[in-house]
């Protein structure tokens, strides 16, 4: 009678589970339909939800459903909309160029701000070196916030720099990303707590994100974004780890850039620090604007923060519109290269429209996968005439496009589906000539140091090596 009585319960509980799975099903579906993007994603979901209840609903719980649909109200309390008033009160709007380029002062939800200096920083040592000696500078606060953080000797500098400011009265805000930053330990933290630096992770007060732990590799916050004193700010590629100044053996040298601004576009950046400061710990950072913001220089700069919060695929068509208004060249640089129908329909049309089109990416990989998918899309890029180069002294990490000589971006976009559409981004767009310039003599370097994949090489791949690629390109809205 035991036995049979266990049975029962059993039974019982299965079939509970049973029903309360496909009443999650249910309510997944329904997520599906009412937010679809894409219908081909969305049949996939919805057939897979239909067919295989378990475990595509725990699946779809970590891939497919935004948990960011209250950031647009972090944008309110950080005071985007107040901001963009106050910046045409303040006369440091660059009307012209922001004319110029509507989509992405659109997309950006600020204008291009005149009246800034712009520094090139190429690879990890001059970057660190720069980012430390603004840390040194810092008389009243510094914001910070990097998709990686390493307990390893750079990430100990870097924390021993915060410190030191700190105990001298500088008030330190600093975001890591849950996912990016997984390995942290606790020690690390804490040693930063309590010598008064305000640390969190970006799902801090969101306990749903917490639970999936590293699991929610989607909807990361992969901004890298330091600013001091609302006066200069740091944006790029890189992040807070050994391998960033070329110290991995596996890698060798590591091919990155960032960029030193100094003037009202560090401000925007102290504002899309703010929103995501309110997300993550739900406190609102003081906001202090300067009657007058110093103009240390001439460049006009467009600070775009992108993410999942926005209400359409903001990112990519920001940069499709940079694509379709080249001309004579457009240079892209990605450590991946994974993108979308809309990105590969817009670079064909460049090519056809004879448009010096190159790509730029790493030969070595880091991630098998999005490297292995890479490829695959790589191939069709130059069986559309379009030139790809893959670098070789190295691994490359920037991410840098090039339109022309009409503007410039430089910050932490890949060109794939999962920074297009998924995770927290942040670009600068530059139209200066100088800055121009740099940027393109940065990148003839780099393609000097690259080889051209050529149909030849194409001809001669290996078979699985092409199976693989094309199998890992299915995967390509999840990598």
């Amino acid at each position: 009678m035991d036995l049979v009585k266990t049975i029962i319960d059993n039974f019982s509980l299965l079939a509970t589970l049973y029903a309360a799975n496909y009443l999650l099903a249910f309510v997944c579906a329904v997520r599906e339909i009412m937010n679809s993007r894409t219908s081909q994603g969305s049949i996939a979901w919805l057939l897979s939800l239909l067919l295989l209840p378990f475990p595509t609903t725990f699946v779809y719980l970590v891939f497919g459903w935004k948990f960011f649909d209250d950031y647009a109200e972090s944008q309110i309390h950080s005071g985007r909309t107040w901001r963009l008033s106050h910046s045409e009160d303040l006369r440091i709007v660059d009307r012209g160029t922001t004319d110029d380029w509507p989509v992405l002062r659109r997309v950006a939800e600020l204008p291009f701000l005149y009246g800034n200096a712009a520094n090139l920083l190429v690879d990890g040592e001059e970057t660190f070196a720069s980012i430390f000696d603004g840390i040194a500078r810092a008389e009243n606060y510094i914001l910070i916030q990097f998709y990686i953080i390493r307990d390893d000797d750079l990430g100990r500098r870097f924390a021993d720099a915060l410190i030191e400011r700190a105990k001298a009265g500088v008030r330190i805000y600093l975001l890591y990303d849950d996912a990016g930053s997984h390995a942290l330990p606790r020690h690390y933290k804490n040693r930063l707590r309590d010598n008064g630096v305000q640390i969190f992770g970006f799902n801090h007060r969101h306990p749903f994100l917490r639970l999936y732990g590293i699991t929610r590799i989607n909807y990361r916050n992969h901004r890298k974004n330091v600013v001091v004193d609302g006066l200069e700010a740091w944006v790029g590629g890189h992040n807070v780890g050994d391998e960033y100044l070329g110290k991995d053996p596996k890698f060798g040298r590591w091919r990155d850039t960032h960029v030193h601004v100094s003037g009202p576009a560090a401000l925007a950046c102290a504002l899309m620090f703010r929103e995501d400061w309110h997300w993550a710990t739900g406190q609102e950072l003081p906001a202090r604007y300067p009657s007058e913001i110093p103009t240390p220089g001439d460049q006009p700069i467009l600070v775009m923060p992108t993410g999942p919060a926005d209400k359409l695929e903001d990112c990519a068509i920001a940069f499709t519109e940079v694509i379709a208004r080249a001309r004579e060249r457009l240079w892209i640089v990605s450590p991946y290269f994974v993108p979308g129908i809309e990105v590969q329909t817009a670079l064909y049309a460049a090519s056809l429209r004879g448009v010096d089109v190159r790509i730029l990416l790493p030969r070595k990989p880091d991630h098998m996968l999005v490297w292995l998918a890479s490829y695959a899309h790589a191939d069709q890029m130059v069986a559309h005439g379009i030139k790809v180069h893959r670098y070789q002294k190295g691994f490359l990490h920037q991410k840098v496009i090039l339109c022309d000589d009409q503007i410039a971006g430089v910050g932490t976009v890949n060109f794939d589906y999962r920074s297009f559409n998924i995770n927290f981004e942040a670009t600068l767009w530059f139209t200066h000539k100088d800055m121009i310039d740099k940027i393109a003599a940065m990148l003839e370097a780099d393609f000097e140091a690259s080889y051209l994949t050529t149909e030849q090489n194409l001809k001669r791949r290996n078979y699985v090596f092409r199976l693989l690629c094309q199998g890992a390109r299915l995967f390509s809205p999840v990598l």
